[in-house]
């Protein structure tokens, strides 16, 4: 088998938040930044960032045959994981899906928000820019996002604070995709 070495990818990510239905980067601008008055670039992370898709397939089966004899997909999840090295009141706001920031002079604060997640939560979207092969740029564009990770902050005297992420997708429309992935060619 021939290998093409500069199909290896290896790099970091950027990753970037934006409201729910926020005016999403066109695909011919995928080695730009996303605008800065839709998209705020989250800052530093640690141990990369990871696009997951799980796929759950139930199978079909019939006493005559010893294999599989099919498969019908029965749930998909994808999730974009990192840890924020920035821990910021405004990425810890990311993480806690939302609330009321306040600043004044010498200060500024962030109170959760406690009561609409149960009924109609704070959704977002994302973008993870990262490499693709030939060192071009690959784009992920997540519409619907929220974190579904434990929120903390820990503060220890040999080890850097860091701010867990992981970004469940969600289905946003029949004509709406959840997510979208563009690669750069040329």
């Amino acid at each position: 088998m021939a290998v093409t070495a500069t199909n290896l990818i290896q790099g970091p990510a950027t990753l970037y938040q934006g409201l729910f239905g926020a005016l999403e980067p066109a695909d011919t601008a995928v080695n730009t930044t996303p605008a800065a008055s839709a998209w705020t670039d989250l800052g530093g992370t640690q141990d990369g960032v990871k696009l997951a898709i799980d796929q759950t397939y139930s199978e079909l089966e019939v006493d005559q045959i010893t294999l599989r004899v099919g498969s019908r997909l029965t749930k998909a999840d994808f999730t974009i994981e990192t840890s924020l090295a920035e821990a910021t009141l405004e990425n810890l706001s990311m993480v806690l899906n939302g609330g009321t920031a306040a600043s004044g002079a010498g200060f500024k604060s962030l109170d959760p928000i406690v009561t609409s997640s149960a009924t109609q939560p704070n959704y977002f979207a994302a973008i993870l820019d990262g490499y693709a092969p030939q060192q071009y740029r690959r784009r992920v564009i997540a519409r619907k996002v929220l974190n579904v990770d434990s929120a903390e902050l820990a503060y220890t005297k040999d080890k850097q604070t860091l701010i867990p992420v992981k970004l469940a997708g969600h289905y946003v429309s029949e004509a709406v995709k959840p997510f979208h992935i563009v690669d750069q060619t040329s």
